[in-house]
């Protein structure tokens, strides 16, 4: 197996946080082709109950790239990013991500495996707000294709 097992459980803090804009959200939104008024008029959002623009639910994608990042870049670990695909994704809420959100992430290596002449890689991203209170947990499986 290319990808050190070992690596099982180390954790990868993002080097700063990220503050959640309106501007963001509506690029995302846009870019998914996500047209619910929520995610760009503050009006629409506060009416349907949020505090103010709300992103959309793949959003968090985004607050995992700084950790996944340094996983993958880290040589020790050694994936061939020349081979990797991507196998899975998922979201645990606590809350919604609204704009005016500044969050802390963490990206941890949850498991490593090898499958049908293929290696696994389980990242999971936990999302804490200012105060502390968990917001998001994004999970994501990277397939690193075999030779």
């Amino acid at each position: 197996m290319a990808i050190n097992p070992d690596y099982v459980g180390r954790e990868y803090r993002a080097p700063e946080v990220y503050e959640v804009t309106r501007v963001k959200i509506r690029e995302f939104a846009e870019a998914v082709g996500d047209p619910d008024p929520v995610h760009i008029d503050p009006v629409s959002a506060k009416a349907a109950g949020y505090p103010d623009v709300v992103a959309p639910p793949t959003f968090p994608v985004i607050l995992g790239m700084a950790g996944s990042a340094q996983a993958i870049a880290d040589p020790e670990l050694g994936v061939d990013f020349s081979r990797v695909v991507h196998g899975d994704q998922g979201f645990h809420y606590s809350r919604p991500v609204v704009a005016g959100d500044v969050l802390d992430t963490v990206t941890r290596i949850t498991d490593v495996k090898a499958l049908g002449g293929n290696e696994l890689l389980t990242l999971e991203t936990v999302a804490t707000d200012a105060s502390g209170e968990h917001v998001v947990t994004a999970g994501m499986m990277l397939v690193v294709r075999g030779e």
